[in-house]
């Protein structure tokens, strides 16, 4: 005779006897059991308390701004949108011309339509959009700058590398320095050299450079700090000098760290390149500040439109050039 199939549970007393069957937890269990709810308890305590600081931080920082602007802060919030339509064109056309420096037919001798007077005249007729010209200009400050740190951050880095650099004063000195080169942001830096050089491009490439060396130098020691060291110590044991070490051993290792991290402060120096143009560094950030500031609306989009394609097209040639680099076999996923 066949077992009869068992029932689940339809009473009180039906669940506890089939709770009663379950095994119990060991001591070594019950231990465990223990921790993993004291741990939950404790990331949800630290989770409300992280919570509670931030509304509360977030709340004085709103406090602080509408006191700092004569408790008007929260009764302009609703008109933030209005500065975005007063700077719609009377003509969706007049971007393309304020970007090309075409004659506008709306010209009335104003700034607001002088578009070719902003041309670069290279040999008769032909010649460079302002702004085109602008953009190379703040693109060749970026671009500078990054060699530049990118030469004195790969040379100081391994300086300041626990496993490459034994001696702590040494150490310690070049971590100081390339502290103090990043300390303070480019557009400081900028308005000092401004201050002593004069207007143009040279005291922003130099901002820019100092600022590159520092943040550049803290990337590339600590992917250095993260290296394999088996090679160096086969080439320690083979004879090899420090600078063997590092040249055979440890750069190859991290090469292509060093070249994403340089692309992408390419990137970043663009953007700072801009800002500093709109306090006399050159390059592009000089007429949009104008521009803005004289309420013109087609040479502001034109100029935006321009700076966010040149960012993306870096972005898109960084992840390029970043593939070539590495190879694409780093980008495959695993069968």
């Amino acid at each position: 005779m066949g077992m009869m199939p068992l029932k689940p549970p339809r009473f009180a007393g039906d669940a506890m006897a089939t709770s009663a069957l379950s095994p119990t937890l060991s001591d070594n269990g019950a231990l465990v059991e223990r921790h993993w709810q004291e741990l939950n308890l404790r990331r949800r305590t630290y989770t409300f308390i992280g919570l509670a600081l931030l509304a509360m931080a977030l709340s004085g920082c709103l406090w602080f701004a509408n006191e700092t602007n004569a408790g008007k802060f929260f009764d302009r919030l609703p008109y933030v949108f209005d500065f975005v339509g007063d700077l719609v064109p009377r003509d969706g056309a007049e971007i393309v011309r304020a970007m090309f420096d075409l004659p506008s037919p709306y010209d009335d001798g104003s700034l607001k339509y002088n578009y070719p007077e902003g041309r670069i005249y290279l040999a008769g007729a032909i010649y460079v959009p302002e702004y085109f010209y602008k953009m190379l200009e703040t693109l060749n400050i970026a671009i500078f700058s990054t060699i530049f740190g990118l030469f004195f951050g790969f040379l100081l880095c391994f300086l300041a590398a626990r496993n490459l650099m034994p001696n702590p004063w040494v150490r310690g000195l070049v971590r100081r320095f390339m502290e103090i080169l990043r300390a303070f942001p480019e557009v400081v830096i900028a308005g000092f050299f401004l201050a002593v050089l004069s207007l143009g491009p040279i005291p922003a490439m130099i901002a820019v450079s100092i600022h590159t060396i520092g943040a550049l130098g803290k990337l590339f020691f600590e992917v250095v700090e993260n290296a394999d060291m088996r090679p160096d110590e086969g080439l320690r044991a083979a004879g090899g000098n420090w600078i063997e070490r590092v040249w055979f051993g440890i750069v190859p290792q991290v090469l292509p760290n060093f070249m994403s991290y340089a692309l992408l402060r390419l990137e970043i120096n663009v953007r700072s390149s801009s800002i500093i143009g709109a306090v006399g560094g050159g390059g592009i950030g000089e007429p949009l500040r104008l521009s803005i500031g004289q309420g013109h609306e087609a040479k502001t989009l034109a100029i935006i439109i321009l700076l966010f394609s040149t960012i993306i097209a870096v972005d898109h040639f960084s992840a390029w050039l970043r593939r070539r680099l590495v190879g694409d076999q780093a980008f495959r996923l695993a069968q």
